[in-house]
This record gives structure tokens, C-alpha cells and sequence, in this order.
């Protein structure tokens, strides 16, 4: 059965070719615009899968988060927002969630490519707030029953 809400984040789009890409923008204009690139990347999602998915509270913008996990014990994550940065800032957390174990997920922090990729200080303090529910949200997963 394929997973809901494919998307290239965490399997072609990788940790390291963001790392790569981030790298090379000096300008916070210049990371701006590859926020709203990585989120033209992430398929919407159909109302049916947007059902599935948790609307997260304190973002900017209507977000959706959902999850289900793999034979092999891996989750596969999908959302989706309404806003283009937004959407970007999704696009990067699937970037470094996506495909990883309960344990895994419960052994590290799912916002740190954003320090990596030096985003999380630039960004304002509701983007932040709302980075901080998509963390909860991803933590709440780890440890949800299967």
C-alpha cells in the first residue's frame, strides 16, 4: 500500500544537499526565496488527507501534520500549509524527520537542521512558535502507540 503524501523530503531532498544549497545564500532575502522554492516541492495534500493529518495550533498559518508508520518501523510524515514560507519551513522538518524510527525521533531533536542550516535565529518569534508545535507534534508521534 503506498504511503499517503509522497514528497521528495528526507528521500531526493536530503540533510545534507540543504546543508549543500544553505551554504551558498549569504542574504536572509536569498534563503527566503529558497523557503518558498522547498515548499512549491511539498505536494498539497487532498481534503481526504488533510483529515488524517492534525491541524497544529500556534502556527501563522492553517499547517497540517500527519504520520503512519512503515512495515519496516520507520514513520513517514506528510503536511501540508496554507503559507508559502510556511510550507517551506514543513518542507525542511520533513527534510529531517522523514523515515526515521520512534526512537530516533525520541533521541534528538527534530529542529536541528534549522540551527544547522542557520534558519531558526533569523526567523520571527510566531514562525518560532510555531516551529515549536511542529516539534510537539512530531514528539507526540514518537511516542504514539503504533
Amino acid at each position: 500500500m503506498p504511503l499517503t503524501g509522497q514528497h521528495p523530503f528526507g528521500t531526493q531532498i536530503t540533510p545534507e544537499s540543504l546543508q549543500h544549497e544553505f551554504a551558498q545564500l549569504t542574504a536572509w532575502e536569498e534563503k527566503y526565496r529558497q523557503l518558498i522554492l522547498l515548499g512549491k516541492k511539498l505536494p498539497p495534500l487532498p481534503s481526504d488527507e488533510r483529515e488524517r493529518a492534525h491541524e497544529i495550533s500556534g502556527c501563522e498559518n492553517r499547517l497540517w501534520l500527519g504520520w503512519e508508520q512503515a512495515e519496516n518501523g520507520q514513520l513517514h510524515f506528510f503536511g501540508d500549509s496554507e503559507g508559502r514560507i510556511v510550507r517551506g519551513l514543513l518542507a525542511i522538518l520533513l527534510t529531517g524527520i522523514e523515515g526515521k524510527t520512534r526512537d530516533q525521533l525520541q533521541n534528538s531533536s527534530p529542529l536541528a537542521l534549522f540551527d544547522t542550516l542557520g534558519l531558526k535565529a533569523q526567523l520571527s518569534a510566531s514562525r518560532n512558535q510555531g516551529l515549536n508545535a511542529l516539534e510537539a507534534a512530531v514528539k507526540e508521534a514518537a511516542h504514539a502507540q503504533p
